[in-house]
């Protein structure tokens, strides 16, 4: 499946409900996915748990090598599933995108395979002995989102398969090709039964994944709300539970700031993927001695660069993936400007074209309180507020119920690790926003979930942990 074509025809359903897929930057239509329900749910939980003990039995070095054979599956094709991902999620080929992201599922399967997690010795004295084991779960139930619905799945899949769990996993609705087409060419080298996918709506197909008894551990990335219905529907069998969930990510800017040597590293930490990321940089607080030369540079920096239709080469901002993103982040920019916020750049979307395109917008001297700053906007819309104590800026960024991630920008290093210290979040960083890497755990505080996902942690969050003592 190295080519386009080839790829799409491997998923395009023959037979049972389908729906079709429209490129959200153009309206022409993708091709066809299927929408499964109930039993085709029954049928891959119940094929998955006949594959596990299998799968759990073989040496964990045959696993790894099993999972670095999916790599390079995945990176044979990795043209093929960037192009899949770019027309249907909308994101450019280039830029921290479509080819970024396949990318980065080859490097974190191949993560998940080389992590080492030997057995612990916790106590070896005059006391006794005793040491920690790892065990499989069961069965896996992971829920991917459409924003980066290649990358996140294999967040879920790798470390799953790695710890031997089998796995089922549920697309999000508006991003099934681009699962389906991942899990396929995966499924050229796993056994039969360990990596399975249903296509269908969350209402129900998800629904039932998090309630069934078959389902050992739930991992999700999505919305509070959501991730709230899932503990519910899953706290009758104890299911273990990894939830990355909404963010609103606060940026502080110190004083002592060069402005200009900033502004790339803001613009890419608020509007990598259009916006449409959860630890993105959503609103920006910058000191009154440094805020003008701060919004002027990040203006500048910001009206370069090119939003369009994903396959051509030079863009590297898309358009929003469905319409209803479009319209909230609409909402939100018209409420902000009417209560007199300042429009430094963007705010006037072509609400008539075809394509999801919501342009680049800055909107600066912005209410604190404002529903752009305390609503998760997710797109590419980043208010940028004014502070001048930084105990009332640290307030407000730590006000809110999220706390996925957050930063601090400042060319004194031992300041900017005081600041960071206070901060309420998963991941506070310094002088850029966003950025993971595959051994850092990786995860959210407050009501952005609980659970951490990369390396060692990661492998745990999907094991049973196991004492042998005496």
């Amino acid at each position: 499946m190295n080519t386009y074509d080839s790829l799409l025809a491997a998923i395009t359903p023959s037979h049972g409900t389908t729906r079709e897929v429209f490129d959200p930057a153009t309206g022409a239509l993708i091709g066809t996915a299927p929408v499964e329900g109930l039993d085709a749910l029954d049928a891959a939980i119940d094929q998955a748990e006949a594959a596990q003990p299998a799968w759990a039995a073989l040496p964990d070095a045959e696993r790894q090598a099993i999972l670095h054979r999916a790599a390079d599956a995945i990176e044979a094709s990795s043209e093929a599933l960037a192009e899949l991902l770019s027309r249907e999620q909308g994101k450019p080929l280039n830029g921290p995108n479509a080819r970024f992201e396949v990318g980065g599922c080859v490097a974190w399967t191949r993560a998940a395979a080389d992590t080492p997690l030997p057995v612990e010795v916790i106590v070896d004295d005059e006391s006794g002995y005793a040491e920690m084991h790892y065990r499989p779960l069961g069965v896996v139930g992971a829920i991917s989102p459409w924003n980066w619905p290649m990358m996140i799945s294999i967040w879920q899949i790798a470390p799953s398969l790695r710890m031997g769990n089998t796995v089922v996993i549920k697309p999000a609705e508006t991003t099934s090709l681009s699962v389906l087409a991942l899990v396929a060419v995966m499924n050229q080298v796993l056994p039969e039964g360990v990596l399975n996918i249903v296509a269908g709506p969350g209402r129900t197909v998800g629904d039932a994944l998090t309630r069934s008894p078959k389902i050992s551990k739930i991992m999700f990335t999505g919305s509070t709300p959501v991730g709230k219905r899932i503990i519910e529907a899953s706290a009758a069998n104890v299911a273990r539970l990894t939830l990355e969930l909404g963010g609103n990510d606060a940026g502080i800017v110190l004083p002592d700031v060069d402005p200009a040597a900033i502004a790339e590293d803001l613009f890419w930490g608020a509007f990598i993927n259009t916006g449409q990321t959860c630890a993105a940089l959503k609103r920006l607080y910058v000191h009154d001695s440094v805020y003008d030369a701060v919004v002027d540079e990040l203006a500048k920096f910001a009206a370069q660069v090119p939003m369009g239709v994903g396959l051509d080469e030079q863009n590297v901002l898309g358009p929003l993936q469905n319409r209803a993103q479009f319209d909230e982040v609409d909402r939100l920019v018209e409420a902000a400007k009417a209560s007199g916020a300042r429009v430094v750049l963007g705010g006037d979307p072509d609400r008539e074209a075809v394509g999801n395109f919501y342009p680049t917008t800055l909107i600066a001297d912005i209410d604190p309180h404002n529903d752009l700053v305390v609503e998760e906007q997710f797109g590419p819309a980043l208010p940028i507020i004014r502070y001048s104590d930084l105990d009332e800026v640290v307030r407000l960024a730590n006000e809110l119920e999220f706390g996925l991630g957050s930063s601090v920008w400042s060319s004194d290093r031992a300041r900017a690790l005081e600041v960071a210290a206070r901060m309420q979040a998963g991941t506070t960083w310094i002088n850029s926003h966003g950025g993971l890497h595959p051994m850092i755990p990786f995860g959210g505080a407050k009501q952005s979930g609980y659970g951490r996902e990369f390396g060692v942690a990661g492998l745990k969050a999907v094991a049973e942990p196991h004492v042998i003592s005496g």
